[in-house]
């Protein structure tokens, strides 16, 4: 196994520890991050998730870099990078952070683009991710990351950005959706 499908695998391994931390009832105190006390469990999953969501980007940077794209790359770094961020949004509804309908929107976009991808990967296509789904990605993570840190440090001035973000992933995620199929569409075509 490549360097990249290693890092890949090291992304996936970090998702049942932050599960854990945002799912138990671990009571270790709080820490201060200006005029805001979040639970240490929230800061300590944070630290987990950006390292996580980091591996995205090295293992592609890599993998590219070096020429080690593989067949089970391509399989395992979409999937590390759903099962990360749909973890995450389903803990943070679970929390009372995010509103489920946002989440079961986006978690729905992200079932149909696969199976798409899955289509087109039987008939020997690749289909890349386009910029607009890399931006939806991003977004996902910084709002994450913000909900998951109680809006710091923009709740010191009364924005509630991570709210902010949320619906901004939301209308991100659908319209990349949507752009997607219809760049792609040609794959369901080909395959009647």
């Amino acid at each position: 196994m490549n360097i990249p499908n290693k890092i890949t695998i090291s992304r996936i391994m970090l998702i049942p520890f932050f599960i854990l931390l945002l799912s138990y009832p671990f009571d270790w105190g709080t820490v201060s991050l200006g005029t805001t006390d979040i639970p240490l469990t929230h800061f300590i999953a944070v630290i987990i998730f950006a390292v996580a969501s980091a591996t995205d980007w090295l293992d592609g940077y890599y993998a590219r870099k070096y020429n080690l794209v593989t067949n089970l790359g391509k399989f395992l770094d979409p999937m590390a990078d759903k099962l990360l961020v749909s973890a995450a949004f389903i803990l943070l509804v679970a929390l009372g952070m995010a509103p489920a309908w946002i989440v079961i929107v986006i978690i729905s976009r992200e079932f149909a683009v696969t199976g798409l991808r899955l289509v087109a990967a039987g008939e020997g296509i690749v289909l890349a991710a386009g910029q607009l789904g890399k931006l939806k990605t991003v977004i996902q993570i910084v709002a994450i990351i913000v909900l998951l840190l109680h809006n710091f440090p923009f709740n010191s001035i009364g924005l509630p950005v991570g709210d902010i973000l949320l619906y901004a992933a939301l209308i991100i995620t659908v319209i990349s959706g949507i752009e997607y199929f219809i760049k792609n569409w040609h794959v369901m075509e080909d395959s009647k």
